[in-house]
């Protein structure tokens, strides 16, 4: 199981995927992390299990899997895949 870290205002924000979610690990990653903020992929059991004192948890980002593009802008690209592929279905079937 991995999770997903990025920096917060209070340290370092922590991501749980759903197991069945369908979607790769790397896309929740960009959808849920902010726009334009850095993130990575981390092993389960690199985050620590102590929540007590979250906020001094740290990471470096200075090499990041990715930046986030946030829900809003990760649902505008799907919605823009989908109808390209319909158009192209559409153009398939005119052709025929």
């Amino acid at each position: 199981m991995q999770r997903i870290i990025y920096p917060n205002g209070d340290g370092v924000a922590v991501i749980i995927p759903a197991e069945k979610s369908g979607l790769p690990i790397e896309e929740i990653a960009r959808k849920d992390v902010p726009e334009g903020v850095p993130y990575r992929i981390v092993a389960t059991a690199d985050v620590p299990t102590d929540r007590s004192q979250r906020e001094l948890w740290t990471a470096d980002f200075s090499s990041p899997d990715g930046h986030g593009i946030g829900a809003a802008a990760w649902l505008a690209e799907q919605e823009a895949i989908l109808a390209a592929a319909h158009a192209e279905e559409l153009g398939l079937e005119e052709s025929k």
